[in-house]
């Protein structure tokens, strides 16, 4: 049995084996039923339910009033209106108003449970790891009268949370710069890092720690794009939001990059498509063929160009994680300093977030890792292997003399038994370059098996905890990934695996089982464990 650290695909498909891949699909649909996989779930629920939002923009402060607030407000409540929301707007809001006004949203929500919109243009600050949202009568002339004078976020989470209705959606462009004047210094600019309560998608203009841009226009930089990109038919929020901040990054030359954190479990559509169904394998092939011919003629780029193309297309695409950390090099290599959300060590003692953990590439040849694999219905220890960094180059790392290579993210591009995974010089993306709770991201990619047969697999990834693991290697803080999926040869795949980048720069330990579709009998139940390993820089 090939494992998808064990595999690699060919550079692009041949007419013939894109012939044989959709012949072997359709011959599986035959056997096995498609309610066995899950599907695209482009037929949401929660798009047929009532929609509500309150929107408020704030621009008339004493100190630093924003030019910009009122518009975006106004403008975002208009095309909520057309999208069909029932929209409360409130410009230039006091303290008192906007408790008042977040409580009954909240209310409403409990009494309709419906979808929850929360918008608001205006000034933020962070304070104890709290995020305060600014009304215009605020006098403040210490940072410590934040926690009477302005509203505290959790006011607003706190209100949907109780409200128990299936979705909800909190959009901030409250990250302006200098909100009280040079009179007050604050410790942190912008907003702090949150991680999004249940069935909460929370976006801010720029990220975590960070300042936004109010913007040249009649509106801000942010909200601009916000409002260009929710008007495109059938794109779901996340898709909608992933848009908004590589335009805003681009114009921003990096020193804006908006941030997310979302736990939805569900597809939402500012406007869904005309028929809100799930793709079916077929569908799904044939669509990943198409994202497939794209990305081969992207992944090498060295300009940004191709790139950002291929992520306006796909933005939660097969390949999207790999084109944003090849994206993110090619900009740093021109000279960009992107900003960067707050990182897991930077977020110690931060109770509202476990941080964002990003890949470490300060790899050096003689890096040594051993494993361990044990039979997890078993718990018998079945081999011992170890990989030790052979050589380096701009885009690989190879283990053992070349007995397996891997991409900088740690993706399988070769093993010794000669099979691919992805698409050659990019593998699948089973690994990507950051990991935060909540993010989630989809891995698809072609088999030849030892018999043979070509066949496809699909996983969705998300990232589920932030926990310690213990290992024979040690006890590590390691975020928590959960993979769940589906091969063609009429396999289910669920796969469970541990990183710590901070510590060690491979996984700490993975889980995988394969278990027959029809017979839901286990065809492979492993655990590998990091054993020691030696990091030389």
């Amino acid at each position: 049995m090939l494992r998808p650290h064990e595999m690699r695909c060919p550079l692009t498909l041949s007419l013939r084996l894109k012939s044989v891949l959709l012949y072997s699909l359709g011959a599986f649909l035959l056997a096995v039923p498609l309610h066995a996989f899950n599907a695209t779930d482009a037929g949401s629920a929660v798009n047929n339910l009532p929609r509500f939002a309150l929107v408020i923009g704030n621009g008339k402060y004493g100190d630093v009033p924003l030019k910009n607030a009122a518009n975006d407000a106004r403008a975002i409540a208009e095309h909520l209106q057309r999208m069909g929301f029932d929209v409360t707007l409130k410009v230039d809001s006091t303290r008192g108003d906007m408790i008042e006004t977040i409580r009954a949203f909240g209310r409403k929500l409990a009494a309709q449970k419906g979808v929850g919109l929360f918008y608001f243009a205006g000034h933020g600050a962070q304070l104890g790891w709290r995020n305060y949202l600014i009304p215009v009568d605020a006098a403040i002339r210490n940072p410590a009268e934040m926690q009477q004078q302005a509203v505290d976020l959790e006011t607003l989470l706190e209100s949907i949370t109780r409200a128990r209705n299936p979705m909800n959606v909190v959009i901030l462009d409250a990250c302006r710069d200098n909100p009280f004047g040079p009179n007050v210094k604050l410790e942190q600019k912008g907003l702090s890092q949150i991680d999004a309560p249940p069935g909460t998608l929370l976006a801010y203009s720029t990220a975590p720690g960070n300042a936004a841009a109010d913007g040249g226009g009649p509106n801000g930089l942010y909200t601009g794009y916000v409002l260009q990109e929710m008007q495109a038919p059938a794109a779901k929020i996340e898709d909608v939001l992933k848009r908004v901040r590589l335009n805003v990054r681009r114009d921003s030359r990096g020193q804006q990059v908006p941030w997310e954190s979302t736990s939805l479990e569900q597809d939402f559509y500012f406007i869904p498509p005309k028929a809100l169904k799930k793709l079916s394998l077929e569908e799904s092939e044939a669509q990943f063929v198409e994202e497939l011919a794209l990305w081969d003629t992207v992944k090498t780029a060295k300009e940004r160009g191709p790139l950002e193309d291929y992520l306006r297309r796909f933005p939660s695409g097969k390949f999207s994680e790999l084109a944003q950390f090849r994206l993110d090099r090619v900009l740093a290599q021109s000279g960009e300093q992107a900003v960067q959300a707050g990182d897991a060590s930077r977020n110690a003692g931060n109770p509202f977030s476990k941080g964002t953990a990003r890949v470490n590439l300060d790899y050096a040849i003689g890096d040594t890792y051993n494993y361990r694999q044990v039979d997890l219905s078993t718990s018998a220890e079945t081999r011992k292997y170890t990989l030790t960094i052979t050589e380096i180059t701009d885009e690989q790392v190879v283990y053992n003399k070349g007995t397996q290579v891997r991409d900088l993210l740690g993706n399988g591009l070769k093993s010794n038994r000669g099979e691919f995974t992805g698409s050659e010089g990019a593998g699948a993306q089973f690994y990507v370059s950051d990991y935060s709770i909540g993010k989630k991201w989809t891995a698809r990619y072609r088999v030849k098996g030892r018999d043979g047969i070509d066949s496809a697999s699909e996983i969705d990834f998300k990232v589920v905890a932030k926990e310690k693991i213990t290992v024979p290697a040690g006890e590590f803080d390691a975020f928590k990934v959960q993979g769940l999926g589906y091969s063609t040869r009429g396999y289910s795949l669920t796969y469970t695996y541990w990183v710590a980048p901070e510590q060690v720069r491979r996984i700490v330990a993975m889980e995988e089982t394969f278990r027959g579709v029809k017979t839901n009998r286990v065809i492979l139940s492993d655990r590998h464990e990091l054993v020691s390993f030696r990091q030389l820089r």
